[in-house]
């Protein structure tokens, strides 16, 4: 029977269909899943559950347990930051209480624009009005563009004033934020930089009396009650370091050194005044010098105080305790005479005067000539009556090659040759005799010299007098210093200071004269060693007082380093210098003067001379 085409393309399909039913959709899977499967689903939400609190317990436990200390030493740390910082250290006080160094406490503005309530225009204009234009350098166009352009953080303004603070707080602005910190300044700015050193901005003690009394000067800090033991609190009280400068004094000596150092164009000057009885330093004037509230703007090299830290060949102001040693080793009287031939020769060395082309040898003349005419070879006549290990014991006994033992940092050992190159070479005592072929510092000569004026003594050089409260009463002083020991008899320091004194009335010292006063003196002019070992044209120029000579007690020191000029002495510019200390010195300190003694006053005629040479 024949079929129709639409059976056949029927039967066709049907035969191309799978025998397998159709696959559903995922999703009906996963429907079909979940109504025939809950148990396992809710297994699978609890195990997760289980999993994340197994998860938080251990890491609970580890915070809890194992860093728990830690952390809430932490937290109490950050709970506890102090609004107002303290002060952290001690004020630094002068011989009349004058405050030399303090903690105060700047600000330091941040805006944040995000958080303005009011128009830019409006803040930066309000900004400008009350910040001091030292402090607030941009206009107020520049602030408005610079709100602009940061949302928040901006550093505006630093070192801003307490009050200058009160005023940016009156404002009552938003989006001002004052942050407190303290800084150390120096009301006195470079009067007493080389003293007192400076602090960093992270406040860390540099130099000076600073750095030698930073625990003294530090706060005491104590826990914190009911809080870490790692938070720490600082406690002030009314202590206050004091120094033994005085600002008057010292006032003075700056600013007469500065005037020298420029007149004669030298390299550098140092002023010292000491109580020879105590060892006090009324007065350390160095320059040049540095601002410490401005050190970051100071030469390097200005920050070290070159009185206690650089060595120098003191010339002939070291024949006064040459003589003191020859007087006490007994091998000189006061009263002898010594041959001064003008010209000597030492092996192959020759030594000779400073005038000895103009004047020659002067023949047989008294120790105090000696000092008066400033004779090299008179010194050298004198030091060989001791034998050279006697000299270089005597040497060793004053200190020399070593420091003074003072209360300042950096300072230097003083150098001299070894023992069996000095004892076996006769040129070396003889250079040592007129104050050469050795080194020390300033305030070294300062303390030796000290012996000439207290009896024979052998103090300590310092610079802080102790610890004092709200009542000016000492509470704490050093007790490192060592005992002064006896050096030189009495009688053999009265007889070098009457020969000193001859220097002054009479001879290279007169520029020092005072109407009315005894001045014992010596002048010293040594010619510096070039970096070769010879010696050059340059030359450093001192002088050394001890006032006043009835009732010794201060030591004045004046050196002047590299003064230019053909008339560039110790009697010529270290001289006057003193003479301008003195005349203040006996008024500040109200030393009577004594009977007025007249005597022709001789001019400082010296001449450029020899390298061993010093007028």
């Amino acid at each position: 029977m024949a079929t129709s085409p639409r059976s056949n393309a029927r039967r066709r399909s049907s035969a191309r269909r799978p025998l397998t039913k159709t696959p559903r959709s995922t999703h009906e899977a996963i429907q079909e899943f979940r109504k025939k499967s809950p148990r396992l689903r809710l297994i699978s939400v609890w195990l997760v559950l289980i999993f994340g609190m197994v998860g938080l317990t251990g890491r609970l436990a580890y915070l809890q347990l194992v860093r728990g200390d830690e952390l809430k030493a932490m937290a109490v740390e950050q709970q506890a930051i102090q609004t107002t910082p303290r002060a952290s250290r001690r004020q630094l006080v002068d011989r009349q209480g004058n405050v030399v160094a303090m903690d105060r406490v700047l600000y330091t503005l941040y805006v944040h624009p995000m958080l303005f309530k009011k128009p830019p225009e409006t803040v930066a204009t309000a900004l400008e009005e009350v910040l001091e234009s030292s402090t607030l350098e941009d206009s107020k166009q520049a602030l408005v563009q610079q709100f602009a352009e940061q949302e928040s953080g901006i550093k505006l303004a630093t070192d801003i004033s307490g009050e200058t603070a009160k005023r940016v707080r009156s404002l009552r602005l938003d989006g001002l934020d004052l942050l407190p910190s303290p800084k150390r300044t120096y009301p006195q700015d470079e009067l007493y930089a080389q003293v007192t050193g400076y602090t960093d901005l992270e406040g860390v003690p540099k130099e000076g009396v600073e750095l030698a009394f930073q625990s003294q000067l530090t706060y005491p800090k104590v826990e914190a009650s009911g809080t870490a033991a790692s938070l720490q609190l600082v406690t002030r009280d009314d202590s206050r370091l004091q120094l033994t400068i005085d600002s008057r004094l010292q006032r003075i000596a700056q600013e007469n050194l500065a005037a020298t150092v420029a007149e004669y164009k030298a390299k550098r000057g140092a002023l010292i005044v000491m109580d020879s009885r105590t060892g006090e330093i009324l007065t350390l004037a160095v320059v040049p010098t540095y601002n410490p509230n401005e050190y970051y703007d100071a030469n390097i090299e200005f920050f070290k105080n070159w009185a206690v830290s650089d060595l120098y060949e003191p010339g002939s102001t070291f024949k006064p305790i040459n003589v003191a040693i020859a007087l006490e080793n007994g091998t000189v009287n006061a009263s002898d005479t010594i041959y001064d031939e003008g010209k000597i020769q030492i092996g192959e060395w020759p030594i000779q005067n400073v005038d000895f082309k103009y004047i020659g040898g002067r023949g047989a003349i008294s120790i105090t000539d000696v000092l008066r005419y400033s004779s090299n070879v008179g010194m050298v006549h004198i030091m060989e009556t001791l034998q050279r290990s006697t000299y270089y014991e005597w040497l060793a006994r004053l200190g020399i090659g070593n420091n003074t033992g003072s209360d300042l940092p950096g300072e230097t050992n003083g150098q001299i040759k070894e023992r069996e190159q000095f004892v076996n070479s006769a040129v070396e005592a003889a250079t040592t005799a007129f104050g050469q072929g050795f080194s020390l510092t300033p305030l070294q000569l300062v303390q030796l010299h000290g012996t000439l004026a207290n009896g024979g003594k052998m103090v300590t050089p310092h610079v802080v007098r102790g610890m004092i409260n709200s009542d000016d009463e000492l509470t704490w002083t050093p007790e490192e210093r060592p005992i002064p020991r006896q050096v030189f008899s009495p009688e053999t320091t009265r007889q070098v200071l009457q020969m000193m004194q001859e220097v002054v009335d009479d001879g290279t010292g007169s520029a020092a004269k005072i109407d009315g006063y005894q001045i014992a003196g010596k002048t010293g002019t040594a010619q510096k060693a070039t970096d070769y070992g010879a010696y050059g044209d340059q030359r450093i120029t001192s002088f050394v007082s001890i006032a006043p000579v009835s009732d010794p007690r201060y030591v004045i020191l004046a050196v002047v380093d590299e003064p230019q000029g053909e008339n560039a002495y110790g009697g010529t510019v270290a001289a006057p210098l003193v003479k301008k200390m003195l005349d203040s010195l006996v008024v500040l300190e109200g030393v009577a003067p004594d009977q007025p003694v007249t005597k022709p006053a001789a001019t400082d005629s010296a001449e450029p001379g020899t390298v061993e040479s010093e007028p």
